[in-house]
Order: C-alpha cells, then sequence, then structure tokens
C-alpha cells in the first residue's frame, strides 16, 4: 500500500509519517499491494482531524475522524475503516447466496475471516418516501433544502434533466452531486 500524507494547517514530520504508515499497516493485507491511501491531517483550535480515503473495487473507504489527541484519531479512523469493510464483505456475501455470479470472486478476494460477519441484517430501511421530482436549479434546490430542513435535496436538474442532489457540508457551505456522463 502506498501513502499520500497531507498536512493543513499542521506541518508532518517524519516520525508522523511512519506513525500513521505502521497503524494503516493493519489494513494492507485487506489491499492490493498498489493501493493509494490518502491521509490528509488538520488541526482546528484544539481538535486534530485526520481523514482518510482508500479507492478499492470502483468504491470508496473513507473515515474522517476528530478528537483532541491525534494518535487517537488515527486508530479510530483504522476502525471505522475495518468495519467498512468487513460491512462491505457481509453485503457480498449477500449477494453470492442470491445470485451466484461475477460476485463470487470479488467476495473471495477479501480477505477477512467468516466468523467476523455475523448473520445480522447489514442495514434495516426504516421508511420509504416517495418524491416528486421538480425541474429546477441548484440554487432554487438549496433554497428549498433549507425551507423544508433536510441537510440533502434530490431534484431534476433545469439544463439538463438529469437527477441531481443539493446536500449541505460540515463546513456549512453546500455541495452538488451531478451524475458522470
Amino acid at each position: 500500500m502506498r501513502y499520500q500524507i497531507i498536512g493543513k494547517n499542521i506541518d508532518v514530520w517524519e516520525k508522523t509519517k511512519d506513525k500513521i504508515e505502521k497503524k494503516l499497516g493493519r489494513l494492507e493485507k485487506l489491499f492490493p499491494a498498489d493501493t493509494l491511501a490518502t491521509v490528509t491531517l488538520s488541526v482546528d483550535k484544539l481538535d486534530a482531524t485526520v481523514e482518510v480515503t482508500i479507492p478499492y473495487n470502483q468504491r470508496l473507504l473513507r473515515a474522517e475522524v476528530k478528537d483532541p489527541d491525534l494518535t487517537a484519531a488515527i486508530d479510530t479512523a483504522v476502525d471505522v475503516l475495518e468495519g467498512q469493510i468487513v460491512r462491505y464483505k457481509k453485503r457480498l456475501r449477500n449477494k453470492v447466496r442470491q445470485q451466484e455470479g461475477d460476485f463470487l470472486a470479488e467476495y473471495q478476494s477479501i480477505p477477512i475471516a467468516e466468523e467476523e460477519l455475523d448473520e445480522e441484517p447489514l442495514y434495516k430501511i426504516e421508511r420509504v418516501k416517495q418524491i416528486d421530482v421538480k425541474p429546477m436549479d441548484a440554487e432554487e434546490a438549496v433554497m428549498e433544502m433549507e425551507m423544508i430542513g433536510h441537510s440533502f435535496f434530490v431534484f431534476r436538474n433545469g439544463e439538463t434533466d438529469e437527477i441531481n442532489v443539493v446536500y449541505k457540508r460540515k463546513n456549512g457551505s453546500y455541495g452538488l452531486i451531478e451524475p458522470e456522463a
């Protein structure tokens, strides 16, 4: 596994880089050798933030942890990523059971013991909601989202006629999700 360690508002020393690589070394057996793990460290007032992003099988594993102690934040981020990988393998196992196919090879390639995968359902959907997807621009969608008090809003882009999502980011700004062409 390769590492890209970036510091925002902080100088990343070699000792810190070595510590991060050692902690993330727990995950190396789960990924191909050429996988790039991007680690972003930042300090804001009293909290250290660790963001780890790892692309895997056309998906993105990501953990963001805030803690006053940088080492504790790194440990928690690694635990979060391990949990995501276990949930991913559970989901693949369920697909393999439903339909033998391309999922079998991908499922068997993740080196997690079967004992770690319990039989509890992975996700429980408690409510299904139908919405009327109206054509509008992104600014209108943000206004609509703010009026209903949600953190995201699904709408049809009036210019492209594609389904888009606007969402409120943690820092208070807004984001737009558009489908790739």
